[in-house]
């Protein structure tokens, strides 16, 4: 996981409409920025849905949010018309930004060994800068959670 206090890693990726989106895009903006596993999973239904629900609030206070996982754009046009989602989910088949941000490493589901996207969510202020990282992240609880870290 990258540290507190680090600059951010800046990178170019498409959404679910196939826009392109920079980190650099945000610069003057707060950014939530969170990795999570696979698209239409319940725990990252769970999250996606809750970041969804407060996105108005997190406009509201400036901040921006934005999902990534290596699912395509395909599989993520799916899951954001599904379930109405209002914020850009990020598209990192070549994991490329995954493994930038440190999220991509070895996990263990049921004694088995593979590599996969540790759930991890990031807070970015408006130079580009880690202000909070937090990995082992419980979807359902990470979306209040990070509202309140904006509240602080």
């Amino acid at each position: 996981m990258l540290e507190v206090g680090t600059k951010a890693p800046d990178f170019t990726l498409p959404d679910q409409d196939a826009t392109m989106h920079s980190l650099a895009d945000y610069r003057g903006k707060k950014v939530i920025l969170y990795f999570y596993p696979k698209d239409n999973t319940s725990g990252c239904t769970k999250q996606a849905c809750g970041f969804s629900e407060r996105y108005p609030h997190f406009r509201e206070k400036g901040v921006e949010v934005l999902g990534v996982s290596k699912d395509s754009v395909e599989s993520h046009k799916r899951f954001e018309e599904k379930y109405g989602l209002a914020f850009p989910l990020l598209a990192d088949p070549e994991r490329k930004v995954l493994e930038a941000y440190d999220v991509w490493k070895e996990k263990t589901n049921y004694g088995k060994v593979s590599m996969g996207v540790v759930r991890t969510t990031y807070l970015i202020d408006e130079n580009g800068m880690i202000i909070r990282a937090q990995d082992k992240v419980k979807a359902a609880e990470n979306p209040e959670e990070m509202m309140k870290a904006i509240e602080e």
